[in-house]
């Protein structure tokens, strides 16, 4: 992949302009208020676990939602799919604003829960969509190119909300955040497209949705392809980094706050934090970017990008664990996202060109069920595992290690492809 061919892209595909910029508007938002959010919880009550009980609710709902979102994207329109999501995702965000005190940390954890239930009826469709939109290698192009948004999003989103957490409060970041998905919504109003699976799909019935015959298909069609399946767990293994979302708050908090005669200790930790998180998106930028130069849509590529992935993930969180200032730790973090990232560009493509569209959205909705679960496990044990004594650094180096589990496994599998032009 080119500049040009991004520019390309963008200036000629109407569709997916508008698609990218929506991401672009709330993903920004999620990650301005991802800082608030922890930062609140770790000043009210001092726990690793609540923080690490806010991930779960951010992600284990994608797996529990995940079978019906599969269902509603692969029988509904995907883009009114999306467009139901958005705009209620504002309203709860919105809802945030009433959560102020430590005995209202309950309505924060049932709103995150609401919110990340209707970001698993918009993820999968918007990954759906994009081969809707886009054919040949400017398939490859926008997932590379969405990825790489995503991580620049995260690392400005985070960064940038540290601060405005720190200096303008946490009202005016979840009010911001709200706001970009009422945007978010007006662009995917605007696209325009034809969408072949709802061809010939008879109206959808409420009983459809408790009907689990078309998941039974569906993982029907993923176990009759074994490279299939392999691709589909990718980001599962992915999932043994969920640690992360626990520990650099701590890191940030407790570790490398920055320290200044000018700021109060709850503002020297929130920027600790997101110097830490910003360089985890920085790494994501590097992966994502490096692995759509070097694989391209290759199929061969892409699986050795994900094998680079999954050892860079491993050493740079190894590394962590003896990082002696916030400069090196940052170093490692992008070290180690640029692996994370890796995978995710090049899992997705490898996906894309193994399935088939009618199939998508279920196979998608697994994916992250996969992924969240592994996540949601991990960020959990994580906060235990802090709240129990066991140092950070420690508990960052036993993520690195658990990291190459993974990493071996896919190593194994590429026996699948040795008889394949795949």
């Amino acid at each position: 992949m080119t500049l040009r061919t991004y520019t390309r892209l963008l200036r000629e595909n109407r569709n997916f302009r508008r698609l990218w910029i929506a991401q672009i508007i709330s993903e920004l938002g999620d990650w301005f208020y991802s800082v608030a959010i922890y930062s609140f919880l770790l000043e009210a009550t001092g726990s690793a676990k609540s923080v690490a009980l806010a991930f779960v609710m951010q992600v284990l709902p994608q797996t529990l939602a995940a079978p019906m979102a599969g269902v509603l994207n692969d029988r509904l329109s995907r883009r009114k799919v999306m467009l139901f999501a958005d705009f209620a995702r504002a309203v709860i965000v919105f809802c945030m604003l009433l959560a102020q005190t430590r005995e209202l940390a309950w309505l924060l954890y049932a709103l995150l829960f609401l919110e990340t239930v209707m970001w698993a009826l918009f993820e999968p469709g918007r990954s759906a969509v994009i081969a809707n939109i886009t054919s040949g290698e400017d398939t490859a192009a926008a997932n590379a190119l969405s990825s790489t948004t995503w991580s620049i999003n995260f690392a400005l989103g985070t960064a940038l909300g540290g601060v405005a957490t720190a200096f303008l409060g946490r009202n005016a970041v979840f009010s911001i955040n709200a706001l970009s998905f009422v945007v978010s919504g007006l662009l995917i109003l605007r696209m325009k497209f034809r969408e072949p699976h709802l061809e010939n799909q008879p109206p959808l019935r409420w009983k459809d949705l408790f009907d689990f015959s078309p998941i039974a298909e569906g993982l029907a069609y993923v176990a009759q392809d074994r490279r299939m399946a392999a691709t589909m767990m990718v980001k599962g293994g992915l999932g043994f980094l969920g640690a992360n979302w626990v520990i650099l708050p701590i890191f940030g908090e407790r570790i490398f706050p920055v320290r200044s005669e000018s700021l109060s200790a709850s503002q020297a930790a929130t920027l600790g934090m997101s110097i830490l998180l910003g360089s985890r998106g920085v790494g994501s930028i590097v992966g994502s970017f490096g692995s759509s130069f070097f694989a391209k849509a290759n199929p061969a590529r892409l699986r050795m990008s994900i094998t680079a992935g999954f050892f860079l993930a491993g050493a740079g969180y190894i590394f962590l664990g003896a990082a002696p200032g916030i400069g090196i730790a940052a170093l490692t973090l992008v070290l180690a996202h640029t692996g994370g990232s890796a995978l995710w560009t090049c899992s997705s493509t490898l996906l894309m060109q193994q399935t088939q569209d009618r199939f998508r959205g279920r196979v998608f909705s697994a994916e992250f069920a996969v992924m969240m679960f592994m996540l949601s496990l991990s960020s959990y044990l994580a906060g235990v595992a802090v709240d129990r004594g066991i140092d950070a650094r420690r508990v960052a180096v036993w993520s690195g290690i658990l990291m190459l589990i993974p990493g071996v496994a896919w190593v194994a599998a590429q026996r699948l492809w040795s008889k394949s032009r795949l």
